[in-house]
């Protein structure tokens, strides 16, 4: 590999040298515009829309189009003015959790090696990082640009992952998101089972570019000067279902036999949907044998009302003749307290 730039990592008061190197490459195959009769390349000249000469690299600068046929023209000076354009140095700024760091900023990947005597250091960053289990949030100038970055470990490395700005990621504007779509449970019920029939461990190199392979072959066969086999065309996918339900137990089914597992629904395995189904069934019984029950309890109210009543009646009448005669008890003892005495 071929450093692209070199700078250092500029960890509080510590410096640590690296030289960058791209983590990626591009494996797409390239074409070259051709002549189509005798195979020469094609060519363009930089001319100018306004006199029609040819322009020298030397005679080109960078315009910026502010509209109505007006352009601004910015020279090397102009960009020689502006901030951290020549700085080679990537400022740590803070050590996140990194789940919090949403993978649709992630731009490009580099490989950070240490140079010379900055390997210590570079390690004792590597294996903090490690331990702590966050990223550095970090500023580095790549390409004449400031760009927001990660820098965290993969494999023994520090990997440097350009981020876009939070204003570059597009807001979602879709009009359903507006809408109350309503999900049933036993459609919820199917799609997890399907998720769950085709789970499992994420192994990137199970997956390859047929196209590209497909491509390549067509290629090598020219060379050759052979004939190129056509490859067998899969089967077509299944064209939009009108019934949800069945489409994704069809998906469940198809995704069991594909890992070699028995259908599901079998004797005595129940399916999620009939599982549901069983469930709201047993609600309705159980709702159903309530109703004759609550309605007997209704009739019978009355009846036991009218009897309580006419057992506490004897109670309630001799409760109020106590009180009335407590009442009227001092009211015979003044009488009889104010009646003359009789004398002999």
């Amino acid at each position: 590999m071929r450093a692209i730039w070199k700078g250092a990592v500029s960890f509080g008061l510590v410096s640590i040298g690296v030289r960058v190197y791209s983590a990626t490459e591009e494996k797409d195959i390239r074409f070259h515009q051709v002549h189509r009769d005798d195979g020469g390349r094609i060519r363009y000249k930089r001319t100018c829309q306004v006199c029609g000469e040819e322009v020298t690299y030397d005679d080109i600068a960078k315009g910026y189009d502010i509209g109505g046929g007006e352009m601004v023209i910015l020279t090397d000076e102009d960009f020689a003015d502006l901030p951290l354009t020549t700085s080679h140095a990537i400022d740590v700024l803070e050590f996140v959790p990194a789940e919090q760091v949403d993978p649709i900023l992630y731009n490009k990947a580099y490989f950070l090696e240490p140079e010379g005597s900055a390997t210590k250091p570079y390690v004792l960053l590597r294996d903090a990082l490690t331990d702590s289990e966050r990223v550095a949030i970090v500023k580095v100038a790549l390409r004449q640009r400031e760009q927001l970055a990660t820098l965290r470990v993969r494999e023994g490395v520090l990997l440097l992952n350009t981020m876009l700005w939070p204003d570059e990621v597009r807001t979602p504007d879709f009009g359903f998101l507006d809408e109350d779509l309503k999900v049933r449970p036993p459609e919820l019920a199917m799609a997890s089972s399907l998720i769950d029939s085709m789970a499992g461990d994420f192994e990137p190199d199970a997956f390859t570019d047929d196209y590209r392979a497909a491509l390549q072959e067509v290629i090598d066969a020219k060379i050759e000067g052979r004939e190129v086999v056509q490859p067998e065309e899969e089967e077509a996918a299944p064209a939009a279902a009108v019934d949800l339900m069945a489409a994704l137990k069809a998906s469940v089914e198809r995704a069991r036999a594909a890992r070699g597992e028995a259908p599901a629904g079998g004797a005595g395995e129940p399916t999620p949907i009939t599982s549901a189904r069983s469930a709201q069934q047993a609600a309705k019984a159980a709702k159903t044998a309530k109703a004759p029950a609550k309605k007997a309890a209704a009739k019978k109210a009355p009846a036991k009302k009218a009897a309580a009543a006419k057992k506490a009646e004897p109670a309630k009448k001799a409760a109020a003749k106590k009180t009335a005669e407590k009442k009227a008890a001092p009211a015979k003892k003044a009488a009889k307290k104010a009646a003359p005495r009789k004398t002999a």
